[in-house]
């Protein structure tokens, strides 16, 4: 089989001829920049560049040489852009260690030793990286005081917000003329040259919209307390949703072969709502996306949330989800023999592999074999499964871990 035929035997439930395998296809089944750092200095590749194409998490793109390396199956479509040496330029992480960002983003250091990013005005601070930190935090939150009289403003307040502003790629470059023209070829370009899935990541997210404009605690109670002003918010959110969609579909749908939508609608003890308010508020919603995109291309739906949100996966499914990531196994009522028992006929789990906190990042080395092949035993079956870490691959992760996982990953492809 090739990479794209494993990745779909998966997701049609047909036993592969051994388990794909992602490694940074999305921005939460990723690398640290400073865990990739380490990784290629272990293995004596110094000379393969640390581009940080997720500036906000501070995550690495890997070198398609690290990918094949470890049997990566699936690319994310984006890494087809900022492919010049002058898209880049140089700095140093938090660990000494060089690296590159992308040519557009330049946050401003601090006298305590943080990072800000500025609104255009050069006064209103956005986003912050504290010192010694490995990733930036939401400082900016324009609806906090309270909904607006009407959304004239929308677009420009979500462009103030880091995850829209410092966007990874390719939509760091939407806004230009030729951008979905652009993204055809090079994706098409991509597809005949690999025979490895394709991914585009889409966003389209709904519940973490509220909580970045509201911020997360006023959007909670909001949702118990102000349903009208949440509805109207969300009508505001799809208008957007769907018009980019439209474009996704029309220029690649017919090509790529997953699109991945984002909404952390769990905690650890269960999701941030119960089950009746994700129904009526969130749901049809996201049974609309679902229905626009497999009525328009021919791409599978794939959803991140973080956190338990067992109690959502009927709903989900039911709103047309196929794929679920993380697969946070650490969470209340995400145990893996249960998900795979209630809910593996009808999705495919992409990651749940391995805890990256509490085993990937502390080993020992036999610790992580032992997990990694008691997780492909039970995921595996029958299909319905990616092997992926539980979320991205966080800086004090050691290289011998990693390189220990993905041995482990082999072994049991093996058999």
């Amino acid at each position: 089989m090739t990479s794209r035929e494993r990745i779909l035997a998966a997701i049609g439930h047909k036993l592969p001829d051994k388990v794909p395998v992602d490694l940074s296809a999305t921005p939460s089944s990723g690398i640290s920049a400073i865990a990739y750092s380490n990784l290629i200095n272990h293995i004596s590749r110094p000379d393969l560049p640390v581009h940080i194409y997720d500036v906000v998490q501070q995550l690495a793109q890997p070198d398609i040489t690290i990918l094949d390396m470890f049997g990566s199956d699936v690319l994310d479509i984006g890494r087809t852009f900022n492919d010049l040496p002058s898209d880049w330029y140089p700095i140093k992480m938090v660990n000494g260690a060089k690296a590159l960002y992308p040519k557009w983003f330049h946050p401003v250091n601090q006298n305590d030793g943080s990072f800000n990013t500025f609104d255009d005005d050069g006064k209103r601070v956005l986003s912050r990286m504290p010192a010694g930190a490995t990733f930036f935090d939401q400082t900016w939150f324009p609806f906090v005081d309270g909904y607006p009289s009407d959304y004239k403003n929308l677009d420009a307040e979500m462009n103030r917000i880091m995850w829209s502003r410092h966007v990874h790629s390719p939509w760091d470059h939407a806004g230009e003329p030729d951008f979905w023209q652009k993204l055809r070829e090079k994706t098409l370009l991509l597809r005949q040259t690999t025979d490895k899935a394709l991914l585009v990541v889409c966003g389209c997210n709904l519940f973490e919209w509220g909580t970045f404009l509201r911020r997360m605690d006023n959007f909670l109670m909001d949702l118990l307390c102000d349903q009208d002003n949440v509805e109207k918010l969300l009508d505001e959110l799809m208008k957007r949703h769907l018009a980019t969609l439209e474009k996704v579909c029309d220029s690649v749908g017919d090509i790529v072969d997953i699109i991945r939508f984002g909404d952390d609608l769990g905690m650890t003890q269960g999701p941030f709502m119960a089950p009746e308010i994700y129904r009526k508020l969130f749901k049809p919603r996201h049974k609309i996306l679902c229905d626009y995109v497999k009525s328009h291309s021919k791409m599978h739906t794939f959803i991140h949330s973080c956190g338990s949100i067992a109690l959502l996966m009927p709903d989900l499914i039911d709103a047309g989800i196929e794929i679920f990531n993380p697969v946070q196994t650490n969470s209340s009522g995400m145990d893996p023999a249960f998900l795979k028992k209630e809910f593996g006929k009808q999705c495919t789990f992409w990651g749940g592999g391995i805890e990256t906190v509490g085993t990937l990042n502390d080993g020992p080395v036999e610790k992580i074999r032992d997990q990694v092949l008691q997780r492909m035993e039970i995921f595996s079956r029958d299909g319905g499964f990616v092997f992926n870490t539980v979320h991205n691959i966080l800086p004090d992760v050691p290289p011998e871990n990693i390189i220990a996982m993905f041995d482990a990953v082999k072994e049991f492809n093996r058999r």
